[in-house]
Parts: C-alpha cells; structure tokens; sequence
C-alpha cells in the first residue's frame, strides 16, 4: 500500500511540475530576474507590442486591463497562438468555453491585473496574443525576440 502512495505521489508531482514548450518554461516567481509591465486595454493592443529578451531570462509579466472588456495575455509560438485563435474563433460563446488555464496564459477581468512568469531558455521569435474571439483579429498581439 505504501508503495502504491509513493507511485501516486510522484505521478501527481510530475503533472503539476512545469513543461518544456518551444518558447520556454513556466517558472517560480522567486527565480524573475526581471519584470516588464504590459497594459492591455479596448482599442485591442498591447503595451509594449514588441519585446526584447535575453536566453536564459525569467521575466515576471505584470499584466494589466486597463479597458471596459475581459482581455488576456497567451504567450506561445506564432502557429501555436494563430492555431488556438481559429479554435477560440469556432467557438460560438467564445470566453464562456474557454475554460482552460495554462502557465502561459492569464485572463485578467476589467481593472485588475495578473501575472505570467516565464523562463525563455529558447532563441526564437515568440508571440502574444489576447485570443478572445475578435480581439486578436483586431490586432491584440505581441512579439518576444529572445537571443
């Protein structure tokens, strides 16, 4: 029996511990090395909309909706983010579906804030996106350059 808790409990342990993506690595908050505020706000875009990151950096994303509707913030690879925006686009009731919550990704209502932090141990051109449906169609996206 004891046995048996020790398989489970290792088997829990591995499904929380963070994964590998081809952008990076979810990361503790205490490992940040650095934080870059992004305000999200109605007229559909991100500020900044273009980034600049070291390999190896751990960066803590303060995100904040400074506008009326409900916004998020999903990092990923630019096929990753187109990909996941034609699904949130069949979506007939769009956020109401969107149930899924990933160490990339924060929904932030109107007038509050969240956080993402992200080791980017990966070179690449790397996007974000609000991919609430109409928002990323009309512009709500980013870049990430990590050399």
């Amino acid at each position: 029996m004891k046995a048996l808790a020790v398989v489970l409990l290792f088997a829990a342990s591995a499904a929380l511990a963070a994964e590998q993506t081809a952008f990076g690595i979810a990361a503790e908050p205490s490992k940040a090395t650095r934080t870059i505020a992004i305000d999200m706000s109605d007229d559909m875009r991100f500020a900044p909309a273009a980034l600049d990151v070291k390999v190896g950096e751990t960066v803590r994303f303060v995100v904040a909706n400074k506008g009326a509707a409900m916004h998020e913030l999903v990092l990923g690879t630019a096929k990753d983010i187109a990909r996941h925006a034609q699904a949130m686009a069949k979506t007939p009731d769009g956020m109401a579906r969107h149930d899924h919550q990933l160490p990339s990704m924060v929904h932030v209502h109107p007038g509050s804030s969240g956080e993402i932090v992200w080791r980017f141990n990966r070179a690449g051109t790397f996007a974000y996106a609000c991919l609430i449906p109409g928002h990323y169609e009309a512009g709500m996206k980013g870049t990430v350059v990590v050399k």
